[in-house]
């Protein structure tokens, strides 16, 4: 075995044996959770990190696909795909499992900002007590090749965060995920990871969709769907909003224990996700201070590839905003086609989360973190005050990072705003596709013509916007002349994909999964987690191609709902 590869896992037994359950053995439990039964009802939860439940198996599991390169990474066996244990616990049976894994799993609360702005009334009790992730529920955490990863099944049934609901996932959304996570991987931006997705043909929930070849951006009809299980996986799954419900909790002294749980979750997201950069022999305020600084560093940077991948959230409230500064909670969200500085795939989601505006979201989501830590610096007014320091510098931080990615993407040593300015705007009246125009561009381009692969429509019968297009491509090439051209090239590719995962690649492969064939599933996760490559002539033809005109406007593929 080579030095440094990871040790192999070859059984379930081996993989119980590395079971290890911080977050449930570190923090406090829901003390109202031994007079709720099950904890599979929709209940106010007033204290605790967190609320023990079991999840609720799918009914007959149908494998559909597992991550390759992630067992890999994790050293977990292929065969470990075919074990009945195995396949038992990521469909959500976890009841017979071997010590010491536990037979429970656990679910946690969060507050709600959107946009900055705290909301109370959305909560079934208008309290903010009952939020929560209805349909997520952590089974396992386990240190792996010495780095602690936490498993969650996404569609496990109800908790008491379900609001009413049945805690399902559906297969359509589940696939989504699945490729999703594995895909923003393999474009090398921080993401939670996919491990496994199973379906059940004997088990369907009803969701609102819309009609077929509809334009409508509410859904219009309920539709019966088969239900699935994904696991997610990442370092953990603190969120923003789950530290501004204890931040909320502290500022208000909502109970006696409120402080000591904020600082409880905060040096525990520290233990978890920021221990290399954060000594943990540092007092508290030196550690918030620190951890306030990192995950700036952290938000900032993964919007701005965000962008450069043309990605949006969609739905970029502080409770889809990972503490860990990943990107987490792949449901509104889309890759973008025709380039619109306002794109937003979700029907709900308004121009404030809109594509070039995830910079100010972040920065949103980041106010709230901020005011989340604050409870805990009330006595030390030095550190208060260097904390409100820190928050001030997101803007430039955010800036700075913009600005790197667009120099990257560009091909140039140092941020151009002219230049940049004048491509954006010939970028929006010209109609390019966002993917393409920066992967043709990364060939280098001697003539405006050899870019026109990108464009939505035969913009040069237009003389004078041809003339511009013309101008701008001579303006860049004077700023990378000195390069050398091949470097350069292979340079612009590592920045700039070749394939992403647009929304109708996405309908055909759950479509056929419904109807039982995931061959298409297969096949992207294949194309996607290799999205730099150049790959066969047959791949090229299918995804390197810009969204078909009779795709534009259409429900369920140029806008989606948050139906899951």
């Amino acid at each position: 075995m080579k030095e440094n590869s990871p040790k192999i896992i070859e059984n379930f037994k081996e993989l119980a044996k590395l079971s290890d359950y911080s977050f449930v053995e570190k923090l406090n439990s829901d003390p109202d959770a031994k007079f709720n039964a099950e904890n599979k009802m929709p209940r106010e939860v007033f204290s605790g990190h967190y609320v023990s439940v079991k999840p609720t198996p799918i009914k007959d599991p149908v494998y559909i696909s597992h991550s390759k390169n992630f067992f890999k990474e994790l050293g977990f066996s292929e065969a470990l795909i075919k074990s009945d244990d195995f396949i038992k616990m990521f469909s959500g049976e976890i009841s017979k499992v071997p010590q010491p894994m536990k037979d429970t799993g656990w679910a946690t609360g969060y507050a709600l900002s959107i946009y900055g702005t705290e909301y109370y009334m959305q909560c079934p009790f208008q309290t903010g007590n009952g939020y929560g992730d209805g349909r997520a529920i952590s089974i396992l955490e386990a240190v792996l090749n010495g780095k602690r990863w936490e498993f969650q099944l996404k569609g496990a049934g109800r908790t008491p965060y379900c609001r009413g609901a049945d805690g399902r996932a559906v297969l359509r959304s589940s696939v989504r995920e699945f490729l999703a996570q594995e895909h923003m991987n393999s474009l090398k931006v921080p993401t939670s990871r996919s491990l496994t997705l199973f379906t059940s043909k004997k088990e369907q929930v009803s969701r609102p969709w819309f009609n077929p070849n509809s334009y409508s951006k509410d859904p219009e009809l309920m539709i019966e769907e088969d239900v699935a299980i994904t696991t997610r996986v990442a370092p953990s799954f603190i969120r923003v909003g789950q530290v501004e419900l204890f931040g909320r909790r502290a500022r208000k002294n909502e109970h006696s224990e409120a402080l000591k749980e904020l600082e409880m979750i905060v040096l525990h997201l520290i233990d978890r996700e920021y221990s290399k950069e954060i000594n943990q022999d540092l007092n508290l305020e030196e550690k918030i201070i620190l951890l306030a600084k990192q995950f700036q560093n952290r938000l900032t940077s993964l919007v701005a590839n965000w962008i450069r991948v043309g990605y949006c959230q969609g739905n970029f409230n502080s409770d889809n905003c990972a503490a860990g500064g990943f990107t987490l909670d792949f449901g509104p969200f889309g890759f973008i086609d025709m380039f619109d500085p306002r794109y937003q795939p979700w029907t709900g989601g308004g121009l404030h989360f809109s594509f070039f505006n995830q910079p100010q979201a972040a920065f949103e989501n980041y106010q709230s973190f901020i005011s989340a830590l604050k409870p805990l610096l009330k006595s030390t007014p030095n550190s208060l005050q260097e904390l409100e320091i820190v928050e001030k510098e997101f803007s430039k931080t955010m800036q700075r990072e913009i600005e790197n990615m667009w120099a990257n993407k560009l091909g140039l040593d140092e941020f151009d705003s002219n230049l940049f300015n004048e491509l954006i705007n010939l970028m929006i009246e010209t109609k390019v596709d966002y993917t393409i125009f920066f992967r043709e561009l990364s060939n280098l381009p001697s003539s405006v013509e050899e870019l026109e692969k990108s464009f939505y429509s035969n913009s040069f019968e237009n003389e004078n916007l041809k003339s511009r297009w013309s101008i701008w491509l001579n303006k860049w090439k004077k700023e990378i002349e000195e390069e050398s051209k091949e470097e350069l090239s292979r340079k612009m590719k590592l920045v700039n994909p070749k394939y992403t995962l647009r929304e109708w690649h996405l309908v055909p492969a759950y479509q056929e999964a419904q109807n039982g064939n995931y061959k298409l599933v297969r096949e992207l996760q294949e194309v996607m987690t290799n999205p730099y490559d150049e790959q066969s002539k047959e791949i090229e033809e299918k995804y390197y191609a810009k969204k078909p005109s009779d795709y534009f406007g259409l429900a369920g593929i140029s806008h989606v709902s948050c139906s899951s």
